[in-house]
C-alpha cells in the first residue's frame, strides 16, 4: 500500500492523522517534538527521523504546519522536501498560510516536477477529530482529483476553488468571518450580562434565529463556562488576521473591521493570552467592560 508522509503534527495535525489510519491508510510521519509523534506511533503510524525520509518515502505528502515560514522551511527550504522528492511527488500544504507564500512555493516545486495544493481547513480541533472539516483548495483540477479520497476522510466538505493560492485566499475570507463573529457574539453576551440577564438563556433564546451560527453554538458556551482551552489559539488567528490585512493591501482592498479585531488579538497576545482559544476574546471585551460572562 501507498504510504502518505505527513509533516506538523499539532492541534490539527494529531486527529487528521489518527483519521487517516483508522481509514487504513500507512502513515510516516514527522514532527519537531517527539510527544504527539508517540502518541500517533501506538495508533499505527510509522515515525521518520526527519524531513528528507518522508520526501524520499512517500508520493504523496501533507503538512499542517503554523506559518509561511514554516511551510516554505519544511517545503523548499535547505532541508526541505524539494530537495529529496521524486518527481511527481504530491505536495498538500494544508497549513493556513500567506496565499502569496504559497504561489511561491508551488512555483518552486513545480520547477522539479513536483505538484502542489494549497489546502488549509476550517473547523478546529472538533471538526479534525471528527473529520468534518471544512477544506478549500488550490491547484490542478486533475491533481485534487488523485487525492480527493484522502479530503473525503478529512472533511465533510472539500472544495476546489481556484489555482494554486486560491484555497489560502478562502481562508482568509473565513478567517475574517470567524473574527468578526467571534467579536459579535462577546459583545452581544456583555450587554446581556450587563442588563441583568442570564448569558446561557440569552444564548438558547437567540441561537435558533437569524443570529444563530456554528460560531456562536461552539464559542457561547465556551464563554459562559470561561473554558478558553486552545481549538484554534489567539496568535495563530492574529497570524491570519494579519495575512489579510497584509493581502488586502496587495488587492487594494480595505478591511476596517479586520484591523479593529487585529488590534483587539495583538493586545490580547501581549497581556498572555496568545496560546489560549480565539473565544477568549471575550477577556478583552470584559476588561473595558467591567464585568465577566457567566451565570
Amino acid at each position: 500500500m501507498e504510504i502518505i508522509g505527513f509533516i506538523g503534527i499539532g492541534i490539527m495535525g494529531k486527529p487528521m492523522v489518527k483519521n487517516l489510519i483508522k481509514a487504513g491508510y500507512s502513515l510516516l510521519i514527522y514532527n519537531r517534538s517527539t510527544k504527539p509523534l508517540e502518541e500517533c506511533r501506538k495508533e499505527g503510524a510509522m515515525v521518520a527521523s526527519c524531513v528528507k525520509e518522508v520526501a524520499e518515502k512517500c508520493s504523496i505528502i501533507i503538512t499542517m504546519l503554523p506559518d509561511s515560514p514554516d511551510s516554505e522551511e519544511v517545503i523548499t527550504g535547505e532541508k526541505g522536501i524539494i530537495n529529496y522528492a521524486k518527481k511527481g511527488t504530491i505536495v498538500i500544504d494544508m497549513s493556513s498560510i500567506d496565499p502569496t507564500v504559497s504561489i511561491k512555493i508551488a512555483t518552486k516545486l513545480s520547477e522539479k516536477g513536483i505538484e502542489f495544493l494549497d489546502a488549509p481547513v476550517s473547523g478546529g480541533e472538533i471538526k479534525a477529530i471528527d473529520g468534518t472539516l471544512a477544506i478549500m483548495v488550490g491547484g490542478k483540477k486533475e491533481i485534487f482529483e488523485k487525492v480527493i479520497d484522502l479530503f473525503k476522510i478529512l472533511g465533510q466538505s472539500y472544495t476546489l476553488v481556484g489555482d494554486v493560492g486560491a484555497g489560502n485566499f478562502t481562508k482568509l475570507s473565513n478567517q475574517i468571518i470567524v473574527a468578526l463573529n467571534i467579536a459579535a457574539v462577546c459583545e452581544a453576551l456583555i450587554f446581556a450580562k450587563k442588563a441583568g440577564l442570564s448569558p446561557t438563556v440569552v444564548y438558547m433564546a437567540i441561537r435558533g434565529g437569524l443570529a444563530g451560527s456554528a460560531v456562536l453554538d461552539n464559542k457561547g458556551p465556551m464563554m459562559i463556562n470561561r473554558n478558553f482551552k486552545p481549538g484554534f489559539k489567539i496568535k495563530l488567528h492574529q497570524k491570519d488576521l494579519q495575512n489579510s490585512i497584509n493581502a488586502g493591501k496587495l488587492l487594494n482592498v480595505p478591511l476596517p473591521l479586520t484591523e479593529k479585531i487585529l488590534e483587539i488579538l495583538k493586545s490580547l497576545l501581549d497581556s498572555g493570552f496568545g496560546e489560549e482559544d480565539h473565544c477568549a476574546m471575550l477577556k478583552f471585551f470584559e476588561k473595558i467592560s467591567g464585568v465577566e460572562v457567566k451565570d
